[in-house]
């Protein structure tokens, strides 16, 4: 008997190890699976701009669609792409790929700030921001059922203008001067009102725990809305002049502190970030605020554009992951919560309410009518979406977290599809139409102020 129950026994122990050791051996298979089609997707990416030059249609479609290929035929050979049930790996990596595209885009823009300069985007921060925010939430609320917090989250989550998938309708790199008002509009705005979204997300974070009807307005008013910007805007202000001075002045001064390498761009972004973060702050607003701060130093440095283009190449790699994923996650169960009602209202986000917002906010403008058009239909969602709503997520309980999943997902796509076949050729016609209105010697002066 007893060595039947030993025997029993090893029997079971060997079943264990070598069951360890088939998942062990799966492991391994994925995780080489992963590796080479990461290293594929990143060499593609190597000729995507070029082939969205000769195709005017967006690399972005193509590798959506190529995740949507890659996880329908070979998912059971790798991890599920859900960002529902994988939420903090989506918060992390989201969160990572819009910091690096807003120090880009501060880093690109050659229009010195002012108030003058950046009327027209900074009316896109504020008057189209909270008039989609508060129009996003009434339908929600009011047509889709969604419960008031979860209708709140979901004007703050499709209200902002994209930075990481805007790059067609953006200005190029620093010193290239800008194409036209519309690219600029676009880019500015896309830098702002990322981190001008986060008050409102909070907004709906505290209506869900139901902190509001405990505290009233005053907190989040003094401190999620006031505070936190002025934070953000504060430290990006002060950390950028110490950078600026640090990669440009110090370097004319001391031989020995002369820069070249562009990586030093991520490292500025991850300490603006940190710090922001640290001080309870908007890291988001600090990041692009600390660009546009060293942006403005030393204008004609070349190495702006060392800096600019490492944080592309750094983007890009990031992206043509998060876009094969997002593709995977289509066709493995993040849409199948999606009927009528939301398609509908993701048509009418799209097609609709951001461009007559869009157009109502530049009212009074010297802009021309189809510039204003442009600028309000190109309001293009992406990769920030999926971190405000991952984050909500994170904190706190909404209901309907699958609807919200997938009108946030189905929005995007519908963004993707209709801005990555349009952005090209609408915008180089804009630029060709409206390139009198900045000529070289604006150029001149925009770079030199």
């Amino acid at each position: 008997m007893a060595d039947a129950a030993e025997t029993t026994g090893l029997n079971r122990f060997s079943y264990e190890v070598q069951l360890l050791c088939t998942n062990i051996k799966k492991q391994l298979e994925s995780y080489i699976l992963i590796l080479i089609i990461i290293g594929l997707a990143a060499l593609g990416m190597a000729w995507m701009p070029a082939f969205t030059k000769a195709t005017k249609i967006s690399y972005s479609i193509v590798y959506v669609a190529a995740g949507a290929v890659l996880f329908a035929t070979a998912g059971n050979y790798l991890p599920l792409p859900d960002p529902i049930s994988e939420n903090a790996i989506t918060v992390r990596l989201t969160e990572m790929i819009v910091i690096i595209s807003l120090m880009g885009s501060g880093l690109k823009i050659d229009r010195p700030f002012s108030l003058k300069h950046w009327r027209v985007p900074l009316r896109l921060m504020s008057i189209s921001m909270i008039l989609s925010i508060a129009g996003v939430t009434a339908i929600a609320y009011y047509g889709l059922g969604f419960g008031l917090a979860a209708a709140a989250l979901l004007g703050a989550v499709l209200a902002p203008t994209d930075p990481v998938l805007a790059a067609d309708v953006q200005v190029g790199a620093p010193m290239e001067g800008d194409r036209s008002h519309t690219n600029m509009a676009l880019t500015a705005e896309a830098g702002m009102n990322d981190g001008t979204a986060f008050p409102f997300t909070w907004l709906a974070i505290m209506l869900a725990n139901g902190e509001l009807a405990a505290d009233g307005w005053g907190g989040w008013l003094q401190y999620e809305l006031f505070y936190k910007l002025a934070a953000g805007v504060a430290i990006g202000y002060l950390l950028g002049k110490a950078l600026g001075w640090l990669f440009f002045k110090l370097p004319a001064e001391v031989a020995g502190a002369k820069i070249r390498d562009g990586f030093v761009a991520v490292c500025a972004t991850l300490l603006v970030y940190g710090v922001t973060e640290a001080a309870h702050g908007y890291g988001f607003i600090s990041v692009f605020v600390c660009a546009v701060t060293m942006r403005g130093m030393e204008r004609h440095h070349k190495m702006h554009k060392a800096l600019h283009e490492f944080t592309d190449q750094i983007e890009r790699l990031l992206l043509c992951i998060v876009l094969l994923l997002f593709g995977g996650s289509l066709v493995s169960g993040l849409l199948d919560e999606l009927d009528g009602m939301l398609v509908a209202a993701g048509l009418f986000f799209v097609f609709v309410l951001r461009p007559v917002i869009g157009v109502v906010s530049l009212w009074g403008t010297q802009l021309h009518f189809k510039e204003k058009l442009a600028i309000g239909f190109f309001g293009i969602k992406g990769i920030g979406s999926f971190y405000y709503l991952a984050f909500a997520l994170a904190q706190t309980t909404f209901q309907g977290t699958g609807k919200l999943w997938a009108l946030t997902a189905f929005t995007v796509l519908l963004s993707i599809i209709v801005h990555g076949l349009t952005a090209t050729s609408i915008m180089k016609k804009l630029e060709v139409r409206f390139k009198e209105q900045i000529t070289p010697s604006d150029r001149k002066q925009q770079v030199n102020k």
